[in-house]
């Protein structure tokens, strides 16, 4: 992925008021991502943490998709899978985020959901570099994941367009 500035970044948001991009907290290492090991730029607000912000660069240009999740309950054991990058989680590693659809039927209130790393670091954790606590089964390199993680991404960017 290329460098992005904080104005392209809050330019791109589909399904987002103006107050909300303008409120946005950007990641607080904004200024070291490893862009050459993004695959979309995702982040967690690190003030209003049930937030979360995906940016994925398309064939059309940037588009921002604001995110929800619920707060962490008490919690629970067993595993999960990321609907994106399909790496296995602790259960409580993997969070449902949900996003306003764009246009009118965002402004009705509806919303399109998938289950994805907790943190929102898909692409470090097919490029491993960054570890998660659950053995792996993917047998598939890098590059087949990322190509997958792009398929997949946009497939969910899709059904928040419509």
């Amino acid at each position: 992925m290329q460098p992005l500035s904080a104005d392209e970044i809050k330019g791109s948001f589909v399904n987002s008021s103006k107050s909300l991009v303008k409120a946005m907290t950007l990641p607080r290492d904004f200024g070291e991502l490893p862009w050459e090991s993004l695959d979309y730029l995702g982040w967690r607000d690190p003030k209003a943490p049930a937030r979360g912000y995906l940016v994925v660069p398309r064939a059309d240009g940037l588009t921002g998709i604001a995110v929800n999740t619920a707060a962490t309950g008490k919690p629970r054991r067993g595993t999960g899978l990321c609907d994106l990058c399909h790496t296995a989680h602790q259960l409580t590693d993997v969070s449902l985020f949900v996003a306003r659809r764009a246009g009118a039927a965002g402004k009705a209130g509806n919303t399109v959901g998938t289950y994805i790393c907790a943190d929102l670091a898909c692409s470090l954790y097919l490029r491993g570099l960054r570890d998660p606590e659950v053995p792996q089964g993917e047998t598939a390199g890098p590059e087949i994941r990322s190509e997958r993680l792009t398929e997949r991404l946009e497939t969910f960017v899709g059904r928040v367009l419509i």
